[in-house]
């Protein structure tokens, strides 16, 4: 295993000029998912976060066999399908799972099918489903970098609209907010923080990106805003700390930040002060103590 200072010295090797290109899009995939996934996480769409990973394939099966941008083609897919999610959800009839269900898999099916005409199909869909990062191309490092910018503006500006319709939709709703051009705004912004991480971490993979920091954070605050500032710092240590275990060690980058992100999420499971394991078993044990008695 490597140190951190060779680890350093190999960011700064010509020679390894992908290493920092890669260090760069992962860190910036995990601090623009930790933002997104704290609102994922407190309306508790994780189930959709998953979906939008599926629903982007198509879209990067055909940006692969065009020779486009990847992100490009992704975003295009994932925001088409959110749309049309968002659509057939407004008939009550069926509920939104089973809409989320029908489309974003059978997206993922188009995409396997599209794939499977390129040349070299079982190594160009193990990169999709399992990352890349190495062989990220520049443009796409610029790419990444604008959209999360735009992103994470985005999220500012709609910061307390966004909160109030998952809070209460009801009331959001009463009080004159667009509930469901909202709804439309959340799934384009996760879908594209998805877009831009796939190439990281991989398809498969990518849910726990948007997922995990923010949860964890979840675990050690109750204040929202606090807990969106946590997010992406633990989004951003976890890439840090799983792309350099990944030189060290010789173990697959996106596998490496999902497990060091889901190490710190154990961590404040058991660990939180207020909310942790540790913290409700001695508060049990104190209630189960026998009171003294006294004469």
């Amino acid at each position: 295993m490597i140190s951190p200072i060779d680890f350093l010295a190999d960011l700064t090797n010509p020679d390894l000029a992908f290493l920092p290109k890669a260090l760069l899009v992962a860190l910036m995939s995990s601090v623009i998912c930790g933002v997104i996934g704290s609102h994922v996480v407190l309306r508790g769409m994780a189930f959709i976060g998953e979906a939008v990973a599926h629903a982007v394939f198509p879209g990067l099966a055909v940006a692969f066999l065009l020779q486009g941008s990847l992100v490009l083609g992704g975003a295009v897919a994932g925001i088409t399908t959110a749309v049309l999610v968002a659509v057939f959800s407004q008939n009550r009839r069926l509920k939104e799972d089973s809409i989320i269900g029908i489309f974003f898999v059978a997206a993922f099916a188009l995409g396997i099918v599209i794939i499977s005409r390129a040349p070299g199909y079982a190594g160009s869909l193990q990169d999709f489903l399992f990352g890349s990062i190495t062989g990220i191309p520049d443009r796409d490092v610029v790419t990444v970098a604008v959209a999360g910018a735009l992103l994470i503006l985005g999220v500012l500006l709609l910061h307390k609209e966004l909160v109030t319709v998952s809070l209460d939709r009801e009331m959001a709703r009463a009080s004159g907010l667009p509930v469901f051009a909202l709804d439309l705004v959340l799934y384009v912004m996760v879908t594209i923080a998805i877009v831009i991480s796939v190439q990281t971490i991989g398809n498969i993979l990518v849910l726990a990106l948007l997922i995990t920091p923010a949860a964890t954070a979840r675990m050690l605050t109750d204040r929202l805003g606090v807990m969106m500032t946590l997010a992406p710092c633990f989004g951003g240590l976890a890439a840090v700390v799983g792309v350099y275990l990944s030189w060290s060690l010789d173990l697959p980058t996106g596998g490496t930040i999902v497990l060091v992100a889901t190490a710190g999420f154990l961590l404040a499971w058991f660990l939180a002060p207020r909310h942790g394991l540790a913290r409700a078993l001695r508060n049990r044990t104190r209630r189960a103590r026998p009171v003294p008695v006294t004469a």
